[in-house]
């Protein structure tokens, strides 16, 4: 059975993205903070990171079969191209299937019925590895309707002031931890387990 992770860098204020969609240098800064590359399937994007850094992320590419966004997110990555870069399936909620693609496609599939049945869909591929469920609204309603087993949380040293929230208009969830802490450079990696 897959578990459901929602994960994002995000600011000492609680922001995923900063006002109009800015703020992204500052939030992924620590992908090119140390030595060590990591490459991915978009051969224009690797990374360079800290020994830490590039473990964590190591897990996530290897553990993560498959990812649940938005339509702003994958509107904003105009699609990464045709290929996200962790080379896993994406699972696109949105109440229209964008003009030019396909509602089920080899990289992408695009779910109008809800967050209920694009989560169910992503653990269908994702079979007993992670489902990555991209944070703010959509990773907010996957806590929200009980979807949920971790937090994930890259937290960087800036303040952007405004912006999309982590988190989006919620209820109270219980969360316990961090069960696990790792120091960066420029981020330190907070996982949380969601107490259902």
């Amino acid at each position: 059975m897959a578990k459901v992770i929602v994960g994002a860098s995000m600011s000492l204020d609680g922001y995923v993205s900063g006002p109009e969609n800015s703020g992204f240098d500052q939030l992924f800064r620590w992908y090119n903070s140390g030595d060590i590359e990591i490459t991915t399937t978009n051969p224009e994007l690797s990374f360079r990171l800290t020994e830490t850094s590039a473990a964590y992320v190591r897990g996530q590419i290897e553990d993560t079969a498959a990812l649940v966004v938005g339509r702003g997110v994958f509107d904003t990555t105009g699609g990464w191209g045709g290929l996200h870069p962790l080379g896993s399936p994406v699972v696109v909620l949105t109440h229209q299937v964008p003009e030019g693609w396909e509602r089920e496609g080899k990289n992408f599939i695009f779910v109008t019925e809800g967050i209920e049945a694009a989560v169910a869909r992503a653990s269908e591929l994702a079979g007993d590895k992670i489902v990555g469920v991209a944070a703010g609204t959509i990773g907010s309603q996957a806590l929200a309707a009980g979807l949920v087993d971790e937090l994930w949380v890259d937290l960087v040293p800036v303040v952007l002031g405004g912006g999309t929230p982590y988190f989006q208009s919620l209820g109270t969830t219980p969360v316990d931890g961090p069960f696990s802490v790792e120091q960066g450079i420029g981020v330190t990696h907070l996982k949380y387990r969601v107490a259902k």
